[in-house]
């Protein structure tokens, strides 16, 4: 998974420097566990973007996925989103499909999405701190960077998810 994780980690840098995205890049120990990463940065767990894939069974045959991204100091609202998309059931997604739809393996997935199956939902309380900071599809390193720049440039649903 190291090869694509890089790729991970050169396509959010290389979107960035190319918006012209001031950030800065925070190297640390291998963690991919929120409220331990957060420890290692220095940042308040309300400051780290956590990513999730979940997975809605609308029918029998139909499934949808959302890259899902919160605050670290809070939870998931499953059934606030199963209303969303009055789906049968909602549930994280099976670790293998979230590292295909991600192209990270779980605990390096950063609050972008490079896969059009795979919508982005952003809680707004993200919105209540200046910066964020993630794991940047790496566990050995994050980024931190202004939420406005973020939002401006992933676009997300934003709705209440937690």
């Amino acid at each position: 998974m190291e090869k694509t994780t890089n790729t991970v980690y050169y396509r959010i840098t290389s979107l960035l420097n190319k918006n012209n995205i001031p950030y800065k890049e925070i190297k640390h120990p291998p963690e991919g566990e929120t409220v331990r990463v957060s420890q290692l940065r220095g940042n308040d767990l309300s400051q780290a973007a956590k990513a999730m894939v979940i997975q809605l069974k609308l029918s029998k045959k139909e499934k949808l996925y959302y890259l899902t991204v919160i605050p670290g100091d809070r939870r998931l609202d499953f059934e606030k989103i199963r209303n969303l998309n009055k789906a049968q059931k909602v549930m994280l997604a099976p670790k293998e499909k979230a590292e295909i739809l991600t192209e990270c393996e779980m605990g390096t997935v950063p609050p972008f999405s490079f896969n059009n199956e795979l919508p982005l939902l952003v809680d707004p309380s993200l919105k209540e701190n200046k910066e964020i900071i993630f794991n940047a599809g790496q566990l050995d390193c994050s980024i931190k960077l202004e939420i406005r720049h973020y939002l401006n440039l992933t676009k997300p649903k934003i709705v209440e998810i937690t």
